[in-house]
């Protein structure tokens, strides 16, 4: 659970603004997005290898 403390003076705005900072960081969405539906192994592993490979694509295209 996220826990905000306003502060003396601060506006609600200020505090939500925070609270959304502090909720987008912690990954909340990505975990319950991974959650909603099972992935293979083999397929996990697929994606990473293809990340990979475009990252070493992007990095080679730029010599």
């Amino acid at each position: 659970m996220l826990i905000i403390n306003v502060k003396n003076g601060e506006t609600i705005d200020r505090a939500l603004r925070r609270y959304k900072r502090k909720y987008r960081d912690t990954k909340v969405r990505q975990e319950l997005n991974r959650r909603k539906q099972f992935t293979k192994p083999s397929v996990k592993r697929r994606h990473e290898i293809l990340k990979a490979v475009y990252k070493e694509e992007k990095v080679n295209s730029d010599n």
